[in-house]
């Protein structure tokens, strides 16, 4: 396949793209910064890839360069992890709106069509509750993480009207060794790491290759189609999370991160840390898929051996 990507360069893109060329696939990047792109993916290493320089809340020449393209992986989005100003919010909520619109808008124009678009949402579709348990069926909630997923699902369903297949993937927090691993790593080295928050918040995670193996399944499967959660299938409380993390580093794991310190850090953003929601991946299972870490001493241990 040829396929486009967005937000090739970011923690998941990044290995998607090593997959995508290691098995065999060409890869087109979006970049909006194609010298970086090009840093990251070494022509010498990278011998079926182009990279074509992005806007991506606007349109322009860069829409051409999907004709031809088998498939698109939607990745593209501002990081939730800073300080939510009103300004970053508004560009969380346009790089994920807009950038979407527009890759819609050049598929809808581009000749031969992709087969498949492949966007990313993300659990915060549902809201939290430190109680309920959320699946595919699940209302979305009422809180501007919610109402970002929701703009964001709204403009990739449009891409059917062009007969293009659609998965949407509801992503969980990413394992891997970098992300929220990296942030959460120092303290646990000091003998100091422990549960952020009250500890009773959940915890919806996937290990980084089963996120990508799911992503390369739904551009190859034409039965996959809609939404599935991007989650491993056994989320934990964070005081599980955390007692896990020590025993895999062998470091004790009872020193709280207090909430107030999340709060002063990261302002609103702090609810993706200290709320959080139990989502189960039931449709995507459902579907066959197979998890390569399905429990998360698995995942940590593999992550934790890289480091």
């Amino acid at each position: 396949m040829k396929v486009a990507v967005t937000g090739a360069t970011g923690f998941v893109g990044s290995r998607l793209v090593q997959r995508l060329q290691a098995e065999g696939h060409s890869v087109l990047v979006l970049a909006r910064d194609s010298a970086q792109a090009a840093r990251v993916f070494p022509r010498s290493v990278f011998p079926n890839l182009e990279v074509v320089a992005y806007t991506p809340t606007e349109s322009g020449d860069w829409q051409a360069a999907l004709s031809g393209c088998d498939g698109v992986v939607n990745l593209a989005g501002e990081p939730l992890s800073e300080r939510w100003t009103p300004e970053r919010k508004q560009n969380i909520l346009n790089s994920r709106k807009l950038g979407t619109q527009k890759l819609v808008e050049a598929i809808a124009q581009s000749s031969p069509k992709p087969q498949v678009l492949v966007s990313a949402s993300a659990v915060g579709y549902y809201g939290t509750s430190e109680t309920a348990t959320f699946d595919e069926t699940s209302a979305a909630g009422n809180d501007f993480l919610a109402e970002v997923c929701q703009a964001w699902e709204t403009e990739a369903q449009r891409v059917k009207e062009s007969s293009v297949r659609l998965a949407i993937l509801r992503i969980g927090i990413v394992l891997g060794m970098g992300g929220a691993i990296a942030r959460m790593l120092p303290p646990f080295k000091l003998f100091a790491g422990g549960p952020i928050g009250s500890g009773n918040q959940w915890f919806s995670w996937v290990h980084r290759e089963d996120l990508v193996s799911l992503i390369v399944q739904a551009l190859m499967r034409s039965d996959l189609e809609g939404v599935y959660n991007a989650t491993a299938p056994n989320p934990v409380r964070m005081t599980e999370f955390s007692a896990t993390m020590g025993q895999v580093l062998n470091r004790p794991s009872w020193l709280p991160v207090p909430a107030f310190a999340i709060e002063a850090l990261l302002g609103d953003g702090a609810k993706v840390v200290l709320e959080g929601q139990q989502v189960l991946p039931r449709r995507t299972q459902a579907a066959g898929f197979e998890y390569q870490y399905p429990t998360l001493k698995q995942a940590l241990g593999q992550v934790l051996s890289e480091q």
